[in-house]
């Protein structure tokens, strides 16, 4: 094995080249899009960073429409406390491995089980983690063939959340707007999609329109009486 030039195993002057680091950037990116498992980069409060091609595909989209989106809002939890536990575990600063369970509706129109496979992972031991997510589907004959559920009348506060959503408001907003926080407004959503059999917050304003809980015809959206 040669060392490099002039090298001697003491310390040495570290030189940046930058032409090279953007040539190993953008090296990574293309092995990033090339992994056949679809795969998501997060920020601390689980908003998608970053996606590959797979992970596109899978919601028949591009990757630059599912940037910024609450990784949540793509997937339904099957068991609340599996998210739980990563937020605590973010709170301690921890890296580990972590499982999620979840159901979704494919780009392709088919619902699916699988789980997300989470690891929390900074660049400092001081820093919140961010998120890799990374999807496997389960086989096929595993994922449930489950109809919606039967529709309950939601809460007025989750019908004026619904008419929120349906104007572009962010959950920030929306718990602005209605004197919540923004985990009282996601635990509504969530709520929501549990009852409903929703995937995403697309499906919840949908079926809000279908159920009559929003008032069709009118703009800005407002929650039937």
């Amino acid at each position: 094995m040669a060392l490099p030039r002039g090298d001697t195993y003491g310390p040495r002057e570290a030189t940046v080249d930058t032409g090279d680091a953007v040539v190993w950037r953008n090296r990574a990116m293309v092995l990033f899009d090339r992994i056949p498992m679809p795969v998501a980069v997060c920020d601390p409060h689980g908003t998608v960073r970053l996606v590959n091609a797979a992970f596109a595909l899978e919601w028949g989209t591009t990757a630059g429409r599912l940037k910024g989106r609450p990784i949540l809002d793509l997937f339904a939890p099957v068991d609340e406390a599996q998210v739980d536990r990563i937020a605590r575990a973010q709170k301690a600063r921890r890296r580990s491995r972590y499982t999620v369970v979840v159901d979704w509706l494919g780009g392709d129109g088919v619902r699916r089980r699988g789980e997300l496979i989470v690891d929390t992972v900074s660049e400092t031991a001081h820093r919140v983690p961010d998120l890799l997510v990374t999807v496997r589907v389960f086989d096929a004959a595993a994922v449930p063939d489950r109809t919606p559920p039967p529709a309950t009348r939601p809460h007025p506060q989750e019908a004026r959340i619904l008419a929120l959503l349906a104007a572009g408001a962010t959950t920030a907003r929306a718990a602005r707007e209605t004197g919540l926080t923004t985990d009282g407004v996601t635990y509504h959503l969530r709520q929501l999609s549990r009852r409903w059999g929703a995937s995403n917050r697309t499906e919840l304003v949908a079926r809000a329109y279908a159920e009559g809980v929003l008032v069709a015809g009118v703009w800005p959206p407002r929650a039937a009486s």
